[in-house]
């Protein structure tokens, strides 16, 4: 559906500058911007994707993944088409690499509300492409979903601008985000993004100002960001910025798409960087892609209890009572 964009200037000669994320496109009359479906049609800043919905789920909250949210809950999580990012690894570029998608429906704020309802879903996920890209349509979605008293969740590259944050930011609960490195070049290989760290500031404006739950993630690629001073970068900026409770999902890196001369991380990478964020004072350092190796639990870093037992996407919560630990109550950052 077209319809026209939010947050956007006209600029002399037809152009107009898009202010939704970090690229700030300045856009030519029948042009788009970086992420295709933002498109200048005499001098007006147009939405193609408004409500068009390629990939639709009732998931775990933990597939996004957020451990310390709503654990145990099912989340309505919906996807379009389109991105501002065209990472080298994409696991889902049939979409995000795609003006138009093969197949794609349109679904209004309205029925995605009573969806989630039908389906029981505590809450609703914008995710499988950038979410930011189709801001006007959550937004209003997320408007309904709270009205309804249900939760909202970006899983976000975290390159938007602080303009469109602000915008949803009443309505959004939480706020999970990649950092894929902390180098210039790590982003300009994965992602041929040059100016990133705009990511990490939006990222604490979405915990400071907006109060939302955040988590980060980071896919450990060998050779690109898997060295000692990025790793241990990212956890360092963490503990300073986010504070140590904020949990760090360190994942393993398949083959996909254009980096499958990549080979699989090894296991030994992820505990080393899980023995990175530790040491670096983060209390909670989960590993992702590798089920059964022992560190998806949620453990209580002051008294050594575990609170929550994770087996895949199945949740045992075993020790937790108002977001703390119910053995001797330290907070664990967990919102219910």
């Amino acid at each position: 559906m077209d319809r026209e964009a939010q947050l956007y200037e006209a600029l002399p000669g037809g152009q107009v500058e898009c202010h939704v994320c970090q690229w700030r496109c300045r856009i030519s009359v029948g042009k788009s911007g970086v992420c295709r479906v933002r498109v200048n049609r005499d001098g007006v800043l147009h939405v193609v994707n408004y409500g068009e919905v390629s990939s639709l789920a009732a998931d775990p909250i933990e597939k996004k993944p957020l451990f310390h949210f709503y654990p145990g809950s099912r989340v309505l999580s919906l996807g379009s088409f389109g991105c501002n990012f065209h990472c080298v690894h994409c696991q889902n570029w049939e979409i995000s690499c795609a003006e138009v998608p093969l197949e794609s429906h349109y679904l209004s704020p309205e029925d995605q509300v009573t969806l989630a309802q039908q389906h029981r879903c505590a809450g609703i996920a914008w995710t499988y492409n950038e979410p930011t890209i189709w801001l006007e349509y959550t937004l209003d979605s997320a408007r309904l979903a709270r009205e309804q008293g249900l939760y909202t969740v970006y899983v976000t590259n975290g390159f938007m601008t602080s303009e469109a944050l602000d915008a949803i930011g009443p309505w959004l609960n939480a706020y999970r985000v990649d950092v894929k490195g902390f180098s210039d070049a790590a982003y300009r290989r994965i992602a041929n993004v040059w100016e990133w760290r705009g990511i990490l500031d939006v990222a604490v404006r979405a915990q400071e100002k907006w109060g939302m739950h955040v988590e980060v993630v980071t896919n450990i690629i060998p050779t690109i960001n898997d060295d000692d001073e990025q790793l241990r970068g990212i956890a360092e900026w963490m503990v300073k910025e986010l504070g140590p409770l904020t949990p760090w999902h360190v994942t393993r890196f398949f083959p996909m798409h254009q980096l499958r001369d990549v080979p699989m991380t090894p296991s030994s990478t992820i505990e080393r960087a899980i023995r990175i964020g530790r040491e670096a004072g983060l209390k909670f350092v989960y590993a992702g892609n590798m089920p059964g190796g022992g560190n998806e639990d949620t453990v209580c870093y002051s008294c050594g209890n575990t609170n929550i037992r994770r087996v895949g996407y199945g949740v045992d919560i075993v020790g937790l009572e108002d977001g703390r630990c119910s053995f001797c109550g330290a907070d664990l950052n967990v919102r219910r």
